[in-house]
Parts: C-alpha cells; sequence; structure tokens
C-alpha cells in the first residue's frame, strides 16, 4: 500500500489538496489495538514514490504513481557526509536516554548512504514537513546536506536539555534533604507530644487493617501499601492512589457475615407470601437450607431463572434473599461488554476502580449475601475483552473461593456467596458458562395462576400504589379471566399489571375529583375502562378452510400459536415458501412435501397433482423471524388439507418434527407450546410420543382442560387432524 503524510492532521476526511505528493510504499507487518480504543499500525517503508495522476476519491484514495530509485554518485564528499551523519546522530542517542543503544549499532554498520539518511532522519526529533523536505530529496547528496543541517541544530537542542536535567537533579537531591530533615522535624515534634495529622491517619489505617480480620495474603499486601504510605510525601499524585486502594482493602466484609434462618418452615412461609405456585425453585431453595443445616461449611449453588419476561425471575431473587435472612445485591449485565466490569480496572489506570462483583459485595457488607445477575444472556463481547470469560471463575464453586480482582490483586472468597443469574434464553449464554449454572425454568403462568396472583399480589400494591387502597375495591373473577383472555397475551405479568393499573388509575381520579365510584368491577363497566377488547381467538375462523392448519412454537416471551397456510395455482412443480423462514423450517416444508409426493396414493391425492400446480405455503406474521424443525408435522397437515379439500379441526393444535417416512419425532419447548395453546382456547394437542415425559411439567388445570394425543407417524396424525369426510 502507498502511505502520504497530511498536510494537516486536524481534517477528519482529507482529499487529494490536502495531502503531500511524495510518499512511501510500505508493507503492514502488525496492528495493535490499545486500551484506549486508539490503534497502532506497524509498517515498513519500501520504496518512495510520486503521484502522477490522481484516479479516484472514494471508497479510498486511488491514484497512479511513479516510484522513484536514489539518485548516487559515489564520492569523498559523500562518504564524508554520511560519516558525518553517523557520529552525529551517534551523540544524541548518547545523550537522549529514549533511543536505545542498539539503533546506533545499526546506524554504525549501514554502508548504504541513502538508507543511513531515510533511518536517521526517520528517529529524528524533527517537524513533519522537515521529514516530508528528506522524502522529496531523491538526488543522495542533497539529501545528507540537509540532514547535516538538521543534525547540528537537534544536536545543540539536546545538549542543552542535558544541562538542564542534570540542574534539576541538584535541585531534587536538596529536596530529598528536605525530606529527611522534616522526618527528622516529626521526631522531635513526637517527642515533645505534639500531634500530626498524617501519622493520626496513618494509625486510623493500621487500626482498620487490624479490625477487617483480612486473610494473611491479603493483610500482607495491605501492610506493604501501608509501609509505602508512610515514606510518601501528602502532595504526591500516587499518595492518593494507595490511600484509595487501603479504603478499599479494610472496607471489604473479609470475616463479616449474616446468620442463615434455617428454619425451614418459616423460609417456605416467606417464600410462599411472595410467589404464587413456581414450587420446582422454591423446593430447590428448601433443599439448600436443609443440606446448609446439616453442613455449615457448604458452598454457595450457582443458580439460572430462565423465562419470559414478567415471570417474576428478579422478585424471586429478593424473595430468596428475605427467606435465607440474607443481605440482597443486584446488578444487570444486559449490555455489558468490557470485561474490567466484572474483574476491575488495574491501578496503573487514573481513576482505577474494583469490578461489580467486588462492589456489590462491599454493599452488601457480608461475605455471604444473595447476589442475582439479571441478563446474564445480553452480555456481549468486543475489543475490550468478554465479560462471559470473566464470569467463568465467578460463578464456578471449585474456583471462586480464590476469585482475583485487578484492582484488589489479592483474593476474595466468593464461595459463601449464592449467586442467581436469569435469563430470557439460554442459546446465547455461552456453553461453558452454561454448564457452571444450575438451570430452572420458569416458563410463565396458566390462566388460573394468573387469576390467583393478581388476586394475592398485583391488586393489592396496585391499589396501594395509586392511592385508594382504603377504598375497597373488588375485581370479580371473570372481569380478570376477561383482561387476561382479551387485553393480554403473555407468558408473564407485566401488561396484566399495567391493564389493572390503567383501571386503578381511572378510579383514583374519580375519587379525586369527588366523583361517586363503583366498589365493585364488573364486566359491563371494563370495555368503557379499557377500551374495546385488543385479541381475540382466531383458531376457529383461520381453520374453517382447507389448506389452513394451526401449530405451536416457542418465543423467548413464551410459547405462541402459529398458523401455516397453504394455496396452490396453476404452474409446474413450484414451491413458494415466504413469511422469513429460516433454513430449518424450510427443509421441513421440502420434507413434507417429498412425503405427500411419495405417498399420494394412499392419502386419496392424485400422484401428478405437482405437475400442473404451483404451492404456495405462507406462514403469518411475516415481519418476524420463524426457525426450527417442530412446526413439520403442521406443514404436512396443513398441505394434505389443502389437496384433499378437507378443512383441519378448528379446537386442534400440533407439534413435532417429521422424517421423510412419515416418524413424527420429540421437539422441545413442550410446557410453553402447551400453555399458548390453552390460552388461545385449544382443546385437543397433538405431541410426538416422546414428549410424553414432559406433561409432568404441566399443571394440572391445563391438563383438565385439555386433551393430549400422543402420535408416532404422521398418518395417526391426519387421522386426528382432518374432519370426518376424509378416508386416510
Amino acid at each position: 500500500m502507498g502511505t502520504i503524510t497530511q498536510r494537516s492532521p486536524d481534517v477528519e476526511e482529507p482529499t487529494w489538496k490536502d495531502i503531500y505528493n511524495y510518499g512511501t510504499v510500505a508493507i503492514v507487518h502488525r496492528m495493535i489495538r490499545m486500551p484506549d480504543g486508539s490503534m497502532r499500525i506497524l509498517i515498513q517503508g519500501i520504496a518512495r514514490f510520486k503521484i502522477k495522476k490522481p484516479l479516484s476519491g472514494k471508497p479510498y484514495l486511488k491514484a497512479e504513481i511513479e516510484l522513484l530509485e536514489d539518485i548516487v554518485e559515489k564520492s569523498i564528499e559523500i562518504d564524508a557526509l554520511a560519516r558525518n551523519v553517523s557520529n552525529q546522530f551517534q551523540r544524541i542517542i548518547s545523550l537522549v536516554p529514549n533511543l536505545p543503544d542498539e539503533l546506533g549499532v545499526a546506524v554504525a554498520n549501514i554502508d548504504d548512504p541513502g538508507r543511513l539518511a531515510d533511518l536517521v532522519a526517520s528517529d529524528l526529533n524533527i517537524s513533519t514537513s522537515e521529514k516530508q523536505e528528506i522524502l522529496e530529496t531523491v538526488e543522495v547528496k542533497k539529501r545528507l546536506e540537509k540532514l547535516t543541517v538538521l543534525l547540528a541544530r537537534e544536536l545543540q537542542v539536546v545538549e542543552l536539555e542535558t544541562r538542564i536535567q542534570k540542574e534539576a537533579k541538584s535541585e531534587l537531591e536538596k529536596t530529598q534533604r528536605e525530606y529527611f530533615l522534616r522526618q527528622q522535624l516529626q521526631a522531635i515534634q513526637k517527642e515533645l507530644g505534639e500531634g500530626d495529622p498524617r501519622a493520626v491517619e496513618i494509625n486510623e489505617l493500621r487500626s482498620k487493617i487490624e479490625a477487617a480480620k483480612m486473610p494473611k495474603e491479603a493483610k500482607k499486601e495491605a501492610e506493604k501499601e501501608l509501609s509505602r504510605l508512610e515514606k510518601m510525601m501528602t502532595g504526591s499524585p500516587e499518595y492518593t492512589v494507595v490511600r484509595t486502594y487501603l479504603d478499599w482493602l479494610t472496607s471489604l466484609p473479609w470475616s463479616v457475615s449474616t446468620k442463615d434462618n434455617l428454619d425451614i418452615a418459616k423460609a417456605r412461609q416467606v417464600l410462599e407470601e411472595d410467589h404464587y405456585n413456581l414450587e420446582k425453585v422454591k423446593e430447590r431453595i428448601l433443599e439448600y437450607l436443609a443440606v446448609r443445616k446439616l453442613k455449615e461449611d457448604m458452598k454457595g449453588p450457582i443458580l439460572c431463572f430462565v423465562g419470559p419476561p414478567g415471570v417474576g425471575k428478579t422478585s424471586l431473587g429478593k424473595s430468596i434473599a428475605r427467606a435465607l435472612g440474607r443481605k440482597f445485591v443486584r446488578i444487570s449485565l444486559g449490555g455489558v461488554r468490557d470485561e474490567a466490569e466484572i474483574r476491575g480496572h488495574r491501578r496503573t489506570y487514573v481513576g482505577a476502580l474494583p469490578g461489580r462483583i467486588i462492589q456489590g459485595i462491599r454493599k452488601a457488607g457480608s461475605n455471604n449475601p444473595v447476589f442475582m445477575m439479571d441478563e446474564i444472556d445480553k452480555v456481549g463481547a468486543d475489543f475490550r475483552g468478554d465479560p462471559s470469560a470473566a464470569l467463568l471463575e465467578v460463578l464456578d464453586p471449585e474456583q471462586n473461593y480464590s476469585f482475583s480482582d485487578h484492582y484488589l490483586d489479592v483474593s476474595f472468597d466468593l464461595s459463601r456467596v449464592m449467586f442467581i443469574t436469569t435469563a430470557n434464553v439460554l442459546d446465547t449464554i455461552p456453553s461453558a458458562l452454561r454448564d457452571r449454572m444450575e438451570v430452572l425454568e420458569l416458563p410463565g403462568y396458566t390462566e388460573e395462576e394468573k387469576l390467583q396472583i393478581a388476586k394475592r399480589y398485583l391488586i393489592p400494591r396496585q391499589l396501594e400504589a395509586h392511592g385508594i387502597a382504603g377504598e375497597r375495591i373488588k375485581f370479580e373473577d371473570e372481569v380478570l379471566k376477561k383482561i387476561i383472555r382479551n387485553y393480554t397475551r403473555e407468558a408473564g405479568l407485566r401488561n396484566f399489571e399495567r391493564e389493572i393499573a390503567n383501571i386503578c388509575r381511572k378510579i383514583a381520579r374519580n375519587v379525586a375529583e369527588g366523583k361517586k365510584t363503583p366498589r365493585k368491577i364488573t364486566l359491563k363497566r371494563i370495555e368503557k375502562l379499557l377500551g374495546p377488547i385488543k385479541f381475540t381467538s382466531e383458531v376457529a375462523e383461520r381453520t374453517s378452510e382447507p389448506g389452513v392448519a394451526t401449530g405451536v412454537a416457542w418465543t423467548p416471551a413464551g410459547g405462541e400459536i402459529l398458523f401455516i397456510e397453504s394455496t396452490k395455482m396453476k404452474g409446474k412443480k413450484g414451491l413458494i415458501l415466504t413469511g422469513q423462514l429460516g433454513d430449518v423450517m424450510k427443509e421441513s416444508a421440502q420434507t413434507a412435501l417429498s412425503y405427500i409426493r411419495a405417498n399420494a396414493g394412499r392419502l386419496k391425492i392424485p400422484e401428478n397433482f405437482f405437475d400442473h400446480y404451483d404451492i404456495h405455503i405462507h406462514v403469518p406474521a411475516g415481519a418476524i423471524p420463524k426457525d426450527g424443525p417442530s412446526a413439520g408435522v403442521t406443514l404436512t397437515t396443513s398441505l394434505v388439507s389443502l389437496l384433499t379439500g378437507t378443512p383441519v379441526s378448528p379446537d386442534i393444535a400440533m407439534t413435532g418434527e417429521i422424517t421423510l417416512r412419515g416418524r413424527v419425532l420429540p421437539v422441545g419447548g413442550i410446557k410453553e407450546k402447551v400453555l399458548a395453546a390453552n390460552r388461545a382456547g385449544i382443546k385437543r394437542m397433538i405431541l410426538p410420543q416422546k414428549n410424553k415425559k414432559d406433561m409432568e411439567e404441566i399443571p394440572q388445570e391445563v391438563k383438565e382442560k385439555m386433551k393430549f394425543i400422543f402420535v408416532e407417524n404422521i398418518g395417526q396424525v391426519l387421522e386426528i387432524a382432518l374432519k370426518p369426510g376424509t378416508n386416510l
């Protein structure tokens, strides 16, 4: 590549008039990213060139160039000039400390006068314009003459600097003498009983170090830094750095811990008060308490709550801390991209601080808090490091007993901390980090669970928040069910609580205006308070025509109903797939079509149906990406429904992967999918036979409302899903 210097470094996007006409052909050897975000590039010059003709300015500058060769005539004068340049530069190297001695050796061993001039000019402290003038001088003799003048000037400057430094050194020795005199003065003051504020501060820090009851390693480091602090002057910048470091060391709860509440019955009562259901999580916490009661030195568990937004993952952490009688600390990892956020900055940086882990421990004031890390699946990585890699040590009970923060530079024991992380999806968490955590899934709530949560927690909280707790407002059960079915569509509770808050605001306004306010919210008033309904069940309407089948899909926000529509038109063997489908889902559609073509006779479909038609498969909500193999059964049912002219039963939904032989394979996310089907009013659901084991996770009230049919092949699916009238 060609490198050319700008005339002015202030121009952000230079044009031809902003650069010199002469440059250097160079090879890039190395690119280095610096901690401050800048970049340094190491290049080696090969030859000079001159711009003959500019060609273009975008996307980068292009030009036709002419390579320039050195013009050199061997003569005694050139040899003398070269020797003079070498000697002067050797003298400068001996006076300037930041120029290495190896550079002098390299200069002494160069025989080519042109290369000698170039190397000396590149390491000489001269202006850019002067360096450019040397670069543009092709004739070696003139280049050496110009360089001789510049070297003579630079040598004068360097010699003057050396003399100034010697004078400054003598002043420094005077300062050191004054320091020793002050130390002697302090000793005299101490003998006379006169107080020294600095000595008081040092003694106070020494007392804090003793009171902190640090481990041996940390105490040794603290005493070492305190010894350094005693020898420093208070005006030194390093004094403040060491003082702050000692403050952090002495304020950490090295030996301070809260006493766990080991009364299991009381802990269960606290958990029941704060959260409805979530039995699996509650059982895990009570098991931990039981083991803790029997073995006091057990390590804290590393739990990961995974589920859609609004199911109570964060609030559950607070409830666990209250049940255990521990301090609670929460940090959010969403969008964190700097490893130093976890491990801290080294003390060499200005304004360095410990990482969020140590800051949280200090804030808690105990070495065994419940430490919640929200949104661990949203952690990113860039040139500043990968925070998820830094978390590998924190979230590993076999390693975190000696967690090392870059700022502290001594180990801190995190083994007694109970770490809880939350995530919406597991896929974005690195496998090594996921392996260190015990995953507990919170898939979402049924209608009955939402009803109970609203009556126990949401309504009292919103009445209190809007200042109408004393009005004794009562919500009928049917009203709450209508809000759940027709005004929200979610696995969690956030939108449900917003709608309750919306009603409370309108009631609060009536109370504030002195209007008469009914004490009971009924179905007649709900549309007046919340407006027209937002969601209706469209399953029966959508599946009334052949070619439409109802599937279910898993999303990070919970399960969702998925309609698959098929149609045919005149054409010849064309398969059109729309709805922003991923590669796996497209392959499922092709597999379904291949199965139908191979078994057309058995399915009562003309075997040449594909010869004269194009088939179009569409999955509505086209702006939302969709992928995965679990729609294979639904795609096949939709196509068979289209080609036989038989509608699919409106009360049935299905999920499962299909093979070319018609086998139905198991899929994931069964609980989320079943809850989504239940919310949509589905009465029957077809599932793969091998997913029967997942029914243990389905709430009992859902099992009572829905009928689950387990199948092994697509023939069973078609017999059940298509309305009577098709002989399959």
